[in-house]
């Protein structure tokens, strides 16, 4: 069964059950579950009753799509992902975000939990993705090669390349000026994405910072490169759940990660409410 038809039986699913076209589409990472609690008149559906649909397995991710409205628009809310490092191919953690392109989605909000690389971060802080360093390897189809039936040739289907920077910048423009207060302001900075699950080495961090990173996480990238093939843009929003320290190193375990994400969530949900109403 090819990519494209799993994308529409799930869709299809979806319809079925709520039919409206979402505004804005959401994926909720590592402790931001109870952003889906806001949504207003929800239809919920575990992703276990979706087809095709990965399973979350990870802590905190519920793993259900709650669709309904949210700061005055039509949202579909991932509430939980699902990781390479759960044992899924790219095209199957992709296969989420492009079902809710193919619903309609006119933009995609897509959080996580991440490492601080760059040393003037602090645990709670707010990153705005400005652009990311892929370091999870291959190309699935759901990033790089898409076939719609105007790319077919003589000689079969025409691979197209992937968005070059798939986050969106006027979003990024306006969501970074407009959700400012003189309490909060976001960082913007660099996501290094990387397989996992295991956190990074002294040396790694090192590494990561001469590259350019200024957070690392283990998702996120391939969403957004998904989203962005379909014309849909993006805002990517990282939380800073712990610092790298490479001389004097810390024990992060997930739990810790998960407190941290709840310390920062009025923060993000001011961005989104920011980012859903541009």
């Amino acid at each position: 069964m090819t990519l494209e038809t799993r994308i529409a039986e799930a869709a299809e699913c979806i319809r079925a059950q709520w039919g409206k076209a979402p505004d804005c589409g959401i994926i909720l990472g590592t402790g931001y579950g109870a952003m889906a609690e806001r949504v207003r008149g929800p239809v919920i559906i575990p992703y276990a009753e979706i087809p095709h649909f990965p399973r979350s397995t990870a802590l905190a991710h519920v793993g259900r799509l709650v669709c309904g409205e949210l700061f005055g628009a039509s949202v579909a809310v991932m509430q939980g992902r699902c990781h390479l490092y759960e044992g899924y191919s790219l095209d199957e953690v992709a296969l989420p975000t492009m079902t809710l392109c193919a619903l309609g989605a006119k933009r995609m909000i897509v959080t996580n939990a991440a490492g601080g690389v760059n040393p003037y971060y602090a645990i709670g802080d707010v990153m705005l993705i400005d652009s990311h360093i892929n370091l999870m390897w291959g190309e699935p189809s759901a990033m790089a090669s898409m076939r719609r039936p105007e790319e077919q040739s003589r000689d079969g289907p025409v691979r197209r390349a992937t968005a070059g920077n798939p986050y969106c910048r006027d979003l990024l423009e306006k969501v970074w000026r407009e959700s400012a207060t003189p309490a909060f302001h976001a960082h913007r900075g660099v996501y290094v994405a990387v397989t996992g699950p295991s956190y990074e080495t002294r040396s790694e961090y090192r590494c990561f910072r001469k590259i350019g990173g200024d957070a690392v996480g283990m998702s996120t990238a391939p969403e957004a490169v998904a989203a962005a093939n379909e014309g849909v843009p993006v805002l990517g929003i990282s939380v800073i759940t712990n610092v790298a320290r490479p001389d004097s190193p810390e024990t992060v375990d997930a739990e810790d990660v998960v407190v941290a994400s709840h310390a920062a969530a009025n923060n993000v949900l001011s961005v989104v409410e920011t980012a859903i109403k541009q």
